[in-house]
């Protein structure tokens, strides 16, 4: 598990950054599909269940100004950034992996 911090700016002003940290990089792309869900919830006040696909999703990060990540380096004690297709390899990966889980 690495520490990771999520960088966002969805707006072209800078008051419209933000960041969030998050335990795990698995934790951070979670993270990311919670923004777009709680951004559809807005946008659907009165729609009881939200559905998207990834395309969706992945349309939503590139809509953003700015996404980025910064990954814990244990081995350097110092964190790594990371780019949009970082992100979306890694939401793809992870959604991958839950749809293959037995548990899903």
């Amino acid at each position: 598990m690495s520490h990771t911090i999520l960088l966002v700016q969805p707006g072209p002003r800078p008051e419209t950054r933000t960041y969030c940290d998050y335990e795990s990089v698995n934790e951070c792309m979670e993270g990311v599909c919670k923004i777009y869900e709680e951004h559809l919830k807005r946008r659907n006040p009165n729609t009881p269940t939200i559905t998207y696909d990834i395309s969706q999703l992945f349309d939503f990060i590139d809509t953003l100004i700015d996404i980025s990540c910064l990954v814990y380096q244990k081995s350097t004690n110092t964190y790594a950034p990371y780019n949009k297709d970082w992100i979306k390899e890694k939401i793809y990966v992870l959604l991958r992996q839950a749809a293959f889980s037995p548990n899903a």
